[in-house]
């Protein structure tokens, strides 16, 4: 135990240095015009601050990650490449993003109450200078960090989270749902397919009917012992049907034709089949959107999930703006008791930002609140407090 902690304290010292090193990054800050000295010292500080907060707090979570999962790694034999960059690799970027506001906060007060420490904020008050131009920098600083996690948790991060989750399947017995029965599902216009067992593995359905309606009324019977879907076509639709039966009812006769195979368009894929929890964490932002999309053109109520988590991506970016207001105005004044009271008072905000998240995404799946209102409540109510925290601050 003692020798994982001094090897901790290693990792730490250096992180320092990687964070001195972070903030060249940012040498283009100094061709904005509008941006002075001072600023680009806030905005360096700041976004140092947060890099540094997130490599702190995630090495320690890793470190218990390791501990917590060591035993279930090596009963199941995983190699150590698949450990560091399937689950790892992608096990930090997921948890910093998620863990976005908490980490803002950090930096807010831990950079501001030294400021404040210093006597800084109040000789740039004395000074002639506002509390809003104070916050020109730190809100700068706020729209790097959004653009980034919006990013990230768009495009990035659910390409990851599809090789975590398929990892974990292998490594740590979370089995993956890979197989559906009796779905029954809306095609298309007037178009219902059943399919009474599905395996995802092999992408193959058994016991398949496909009924067309028009005007209520059963046009089109056809049905099928196994259906499979072709995996190397250029159509996203395209499926092959084994041992098929159709009944055409229109007219006065009706017309069977039956063959043993048959390839076919059908306007569903594997993954409007087989339902897993979290899988909406797997989609980018556009195929988030063109899902929920494509369901609600066919009917289908069992979208809430997808609507909460593509409108909480959005809603998210913007808690780094507010929470930075929170954050500056509580730990620009010189108190009694430091950064300690701030640093308590930001932690127990950024995790009730977090918990709120959560329990609103639960009352909309459960309970039917809007999705797009249930993403924004958090943010509506923390604007409320920003906002009586802004006019009590010091001017």
């Amino acid at each position: 135990m003692k020798e994982k902690l001094r090897k901790l304290l290693n990792v730490f010292s250096k992180l320092k240095f990687s964070k001195l090193k972070f903030t060249h990054k940012l040498g283009f800050l100094h061709k904005l015009k509008f941006i002075k000295r001072m600023d680009r010292y806030i905005i360096m500080k700041f976004i140092g601050t947060y890099f540094y907060s997130i490599a702190l707090i995630i090495s320690i979570s890793i470190v218990f990650d390791i501990n917590e999962n060591l035993a279930k790694f090596t009963s199941y034999h995983a190699p150590l490449r698949a450990i560091v960059f399937d689950y790892y690799a992608n096990f930090v970027p997921y948890f910093a993003n998620l863990f976005s506001p908490l980490f803002v906060f950090i930096a807010v007060i831990f950079f501001t109450s030294k400021l404040a420490g210093n006597s800084e904020i109040i000789a740039m008050l004395a000074s002639g200078m506002s509390f809003k131009r104070l916050l020109r920098p730190y809100m700068i600083s706020a729209a790097l960090i959004s653009a980034l996690n919006f990013y990230l948790g768009s495009y990035v991060i659910p390409k990851g989270t599809v090789v975590r989750h398929d990892f974990e399947s292998l490594y740590k017995n979370n089995k993956k749902i890979t197989s559906a029965q009796n779905v029954q599902l809306q095609v298309g216009k007037g178009v219902i397919a059943y399919i009474s067992q599905y395996d995802d593995k092999t992408k193959t359905g058994y016991g398949f009917s496909l009924d067309k309606f028009e005007k209520k009324k059963l046009i089109l019977h056809t049905t099928a012992n196994v259906v499979k879907y072709d995996t190397i076509s250029d159509s996203r639709y395209h499926w092959k049907m084994v041992n098929y039966k159709t009944r055409d009812l229109r007219g006065m006769r009706e017309k069977i034709t039956s063959g043993m195979e048959k390839d076919t368009v059908i306007m569903m894929e594997p993954m409007d089949l087989v339902f897993s929890k979290g899988q909406q964490e797997t989609f980018t932002s556009p195929e988030l959107l063109r899902y929920i999309s494509k369901q609600q053109e066919r009917g289908s109520s069992n979208v809430v999930q997808y609507e909460v988590e593509y409108h909480k991506r959005i809603a998210s970016c913007f808690a780094s703006f507010i929470l930075t207001i929170i954050g500056v105005s509580l730990s620009s004044r010189k108190r009694k008791g430091g950064m300690g009271v701030y640093l308590g008072t930001g932690l127990a905000l950024s995790f009730g930002y977090i918990l709120l998240q959560t329990v609103c995404a639960t009352f909309a799946i459960n309970a039917n609140t809007p999705p797009m209102l249930a993403a924004w409540i958090p943010n509506i109510l923390y604007f409320g407090i920003a906002y009586l925290c802004y006019r009590k601050a010091p001017n």
